[in-house]
């Protein structure tokens, strides 16, 4: 008797459920790449109480940086282990903001956007990358700046990223209002909703 079953994954402990392991760094976005020159470049952060606070990428890069050496993992299946990042992290960004919400969501240059509970950005969890492998962030990977959040499925770190706006309620972004799941953890494999 034949037994049938799913695309096994590698008996790698550092891959998910469903992923398999690349050497590359595949390429996929929801639309075109913007070109965004540096010094055009700015992110901020809007409260409820309309208070924005911004850094342009001069004030950005004068911030506190962190070498960041992590595994990413696509919803489309693909993991990358080990990658190596620099950016400033969320903490930082935060640290003269004050909100009582809860949720963001991040906006892109281009359009895109990704909603994020607030409890999954902070306290060393995500940073905004504007380095990757030792050199500058490639436009086709998110550069100048990419958000990186990768304890959760990478659609969720957020290419060219310009800025996060807070919210109330954990609305969807671009790809949640397409079915992707609304926090997209990759160990329970919250791919859709």
């Amino acid at each position: 008797m034949a037994v049938f079953g799913g695309r096994r994954r590698n008996d790698d402990p550092a891959l998910p459920p469903g992923q398999h392991l690349t050497e590359s760094f595949p390429v996929l976005s929801a639309g075109p790449t913007p070109s965004i020159a540096p010094q055009n470049w700015e992110f901020f952060i809007h409260t409820e109480t309309g208070d924005t606070r911004r850094w342009s990428w001069e004030q950005f890069l004068a911030l506190p940086s962190e070498e960041i050496t992590t595994d990413i993992h696509c919803v489309t299946s693909w993991s990358k282990l080990g990658t190596s990042w620099r950016g400033v992290s969320l903490d930082t960004l935060f640290a003269d903001v004050e909100t009582s919400f809860d949720f963001a969501m991040a906006h892109s240059y281009g359009g895109y956007t990704t909603n994020l509970p607030l409890e999954d950005i902070l306290e060393g969890q995500a940073w905004i990358a504007y380095e990757y492998d030792g050199a500058p962030l490639d436009p086709e990977h998110g550069g100048p700046a990419r958000l990186l959040v990768p304890h959760l499925y990478f659609w969720k770190s957020a290419k060219w990223v310009r800025g996060l706006v807070m919210q109330s309620d954990d609305k969807p972004g671009f790809w949640e209002q397409y079915g992707y799941h609304l926090h997209g953890d990759p160990w329970r494999e919250e791919r859709y909703s």
